[in-house]
């Protein structure tokens, strides 16, 4: 993950976690803000409701008719003892009435008693209208936004500024690796070469051969590294690869470290499947796979490798007869060792993952400790030929 990336994300992470925690006084905000927003509309009825009981005391009895109030966004009425219209312009039910104000949902009423037989035979004046919180929530909602607008601001600028240090030492530590990486990996060919050389010159010599074999271990260890950090860097292409040639050709590759533990490796190749698949990621799966199998069988074993296609699907099993798995769901995590004693890093099984999960491999292992292990590969139609 890119640092620009990393500090946006935990940034992010932590504004969510801001607002988060603002959720409580924010509530207890809104239901105050609300509170005000009632109080200054009781104001306003009560305020509407003395100019209808001011025009309705100014009335002459001597006019020929009484021209009630109207508002534009408050309506009234008058009522009788027994709560019957005298004269309503309220539309909106009322569910009872009683002195004071009054909320039914997003409709406030002021009730007020008048005098009995003052006003036009009415006993009480009631005022309407309809609240609304609208203007409360969008204060509440840009309070809450400027302030996770600010705290993502300040979370990466400080992220930023606190991984620099950070960001400089990890680039020495890469550019560390990557040149161990390379130094490492010239010799591993050198010495390679020279014993190829040697045993076409000569006699195969045992002690060479395990040589030969050591050699081939850290190179595979040498390429999980070399995978591990070009993986975000690169784009593997893919091509069409014969996957019973590839295998066998692996298997070859393996042959002398095997040896080194005479064990056995059994083969059982039933049809033929072309992948379509990146080959450094294939090597991974399959060397790995391979390297596991021959570290953790025991000495003068064997190791049964099976490849088959079914119904649209190729099928490739990895069975040894070694000690087999404690704890299957913790493999693959990244350095995680369950036998420490066998050396390795941690990291192939993880790389295996990490592959199948991208190109939509199914896996099916099955373990027992003492009994070995069945590593059974699924590759889905759509990467087949």
């Amino acid at each position: 993950m890119k640092d620009s990336q990393y500090a946006t994300k935990y940034a992010l992470i932590y504004s969510v976690l801001v607002g988060v925690v603002l959720l409580t006084p924010l509530f207890y905000y809104t239901v105050y803000m609300k509170n005000i927003y009632a109080i200054q509309n009781k104001l306003l009825l009560k305020e509407k409701a003395f100019l209808v009981v001011n025009a309705m005391q100014n009335f002459d009895a001597n006019e020929e008719y009484f021209e009630y109030p109207r508002f534009n966004t408050f309506d009234s009425g008058l009522y009788d003892e027994q709560f019957q219209p005298v004269f309503t312009l309220i539309k909106k039910p009322i569910e009872y009435f009683k002195d004071g104000y009054h909320l039914d949902g997003n409709d406030a009423f002021l009730i007020m008693k008048l005098p009995t037989e003052r006003y036009f035979g009415s006993s009480y004046l009631v005022v309407h209208n309809t609240i609304s919180y609208a203007t409360v929530y969008e204060k509440v909602f840009m309070i809450l936004l400027s302030i996770l607008v600010l705290v993502f601001i300040l979370s990466v600028y400080f992220l930023k500024t606190f991984a620099k240090p950070f960001k400089k030492l990890n680039k020495q530590l890469d550019n560390f690796i990557k040149d161990s990486m390379h130094e490492i990996n010239t010799p591993l060919s050198i010495i390679n070469v020279n014993i190829d050389l040697y045993n076409r010159k000569y006699e195969q010599n045992k002690y060479f051969l395990r040589m030969k074999a050591a050699a081939k271990v850290l190179s595979n260890i040498y390429n999980d590294m070399d995978y591990l950090i070009k993986y975000e860097q690169l784009a593997y292409h893919k091509e069409d690869i014969s996957l019973a040639e590839f295998i066998q050709e692996r298997i070859d590759y393996f042959s002398e470290v095997a040896a080194m533990k005479n064990v056995m490796i059994n083969t059982c190749i039933d049809g033929d499947a072309i992948v379509y698949m990146n080959i450094k990621e294939l090597q991974r799966l399959v060397d790995n796979n391979l390297s596991n199998a021959i570290k953790y069988s025991h000495e003068n074993a064997k190791i049964d490798i099976n490849l088959y296609v079914q119904k649209s699907k190729c099928y490739l099993a990895f069975q040894d007869y070694g000690v087999g798995i404690k704890d299957v769901e913790k493999i693959f995590s990244r350095y995680y060792r369950e036998n420490t004693e066998k050396g390795g890093f941690g990291i192939g099984l993880n790389i295996v993952g990490s592959i199948i999960k991208k190109e939509g491999i199914e896996l099916q292992l099955r373990s027992k400790p003492g009994e070995g292990s069945l590593f059974l590969y699924i590759f889905p139609p759509q990467i087949l030929k």
